[in-house]
C-alpha cells in the first residue's frame, strides 16, 4: 500500500498532532496520504467524499463511532480501513495510537491481512402509502426503539414474510456479527465471531420472560412492524444506523432488512484471533489462566 487517505476525529485530535505525526511516519515509510477538510457533524470527521479515487487504504483515527462512520461512506468503494484508537474501549479499531509507529512499518512491509465483515441494507416501508425509504448500511447494527416519553412500543418480527414473534418493550436490535458485541451485548444479545454470516435479532426490555434472541441465515429478510400502541402518537419508534442516521417511524410502517450488497473491508496488523481481543476487551484480564 502505497496510498493512503485519513479519516481524523478532530475533537479527539484537537490541532491535528497525532494526524500530521501519522502523515510524517507515512512519508518516511515512501508513502502517500491525503487529508481532506473537515466535514460532517460539527467537523468531527473527515469529508471522505473528498479522498482520492485511487487510495489503497484508508486510516481511520478515532474510536468506534469514527470508524463506522467512514465504513459507511467508502463501503461502496471496495477500499479496505485501518482504524487507530483515540477512544476508549475501540473494539473495531486494530491498534492503539501508541503503536502507530509499528503499524505504519506493517503496512509498508505488506504484514497485514484484510478481513470482510458483512453488513446490513435497510429501507422503510410506509404503512401511510409514502414511497420506501432507504436506510444506510449498518456494519454493527440496526435499532428500533420507542420515540417520546418512556412507555413501551409493539413490533411485530417477520422472518421471510413469516410472523415469528411479536414483542412488547423498548424495541428490537438487528446486529451483525461485527456488532454483536456492542448494544446487542448489552441488551443479552449472543457474541458472535466476527467471520460468520448471519443476523441477530434481540428484543430491548421485553415485556415478557420468554422473549429470547433469534439468530437467522443472512440470506433470510427480516422485517419489523411497528404495532399500534394504546396511545398511539404521530411517530410511535425511529430507527437507528450504528447510533448515527435516524428515521422516525409511525404506526403500520416496516423497516425491511437483509444482507447488504457491499461488505466492510478492515485491516487486520495483529494476527491476534477474535477470541483474544474479546478476553482483552472485555474482561481485562488477558495475563489471567488460559
Amino acid at each position: 500500500m502505497k496510498k493512503f487517505g485519513i479519516i481524523t476525529n478532530r475533537e479527539k485530535d484537537e490541532g491535528l498532532g497525532v494526524t500530521r505525526r501519522l502523515q510524517e511516519l507515512l512519508r518516511l515509510s515512501g508513502a502517500e496520504s491525503f487529508l481532506a477538510a473537515g466535514g460532517t457533524n460539527g467537523g468531527c470527521y473527515t469529508a471522505a467524499e473528498e479522498l482520492p479515487e485511487d487510495a489503497d487504504g484508508l486510516i481511520v483515527l478515532g474510536g468506534d463511532g469514527t470508524l463506522l462512520h467512514a465504513a459507511h461512506d467508502v463501503a461502496a468503494r471496495n477500499i479496505p480501513l485501518l482504524g487507530i484508537n483515540l477512544g476508549t474501549l475501540g473494539f473495531l479499531a486494530e491498534t492503539e495510537i501508541s503503536d502507530m509507529e509499528e503499524a505504519v512499518r506493517k503496512l509498508a512491509a505488506g504484514e497485514y491481512q484484510i478481513e470482510e465483515h458483512m453488513m446490513l441494507s435497510a429501507r422503510r416501508l410506509a404503512g401511510r402509502g409514502e414511497s420506501a425509504k432507504v436506510l444506510p448500511d449498518a456494519l454493527n447494527d440496526l435499532v428500533i426503539s420507542r420515540s417520546g416519553f418512556s412507555r413501551l412500543i409493539a413490533v411485530g418480527v417477520y422472518i421471510n414474510g413469516e410472523l415469528v414473534n411479536n414483542y412488547r418493550g423498548d424495541g428490537v436490535i438487528l446486529s451483525t456479527p461485527t456488532g454483536s458485541t456492542g448494544y446487542n451485548l448489552s441488551a443479552g444479545g449472543p457474541i458472535v465471531s466476527p467471520a460468520s454470516n448471519l443476523i441477530v435479532i434481540t428484543p430491548i426490555c421485553p415485556h415478557s420472560l420468554n422473549a429470547r434472541s433469534i439468530v437467522v441465515s443472512d440470506r433470510d429478510t427480516v422485517s419489523i412492524r411497528i404495532r399500534k400502541s394504546k396511545k398511539t402518537q404521530e411517530e410511535e419508534a425511529i430507527a437507528t444506523v450504528d447510533g448515527g442516521y435516524a428515521v422516525n417511524l409511525a404506526a403500520e410502517d416496516c423497516v425491511e432488512v437483509r444482507r447488504a450488497a457491499h461488505a466492510a473491508k478492515l485491516i487486520r496488523l495483529n494476527g491476534g484471533s477474535f477470541y483474544q481481543v474479546l478476553r482483552q476487551k472485555l474482561d481485562g484480564n488477558a495475563g489471567g489462566q488460559n
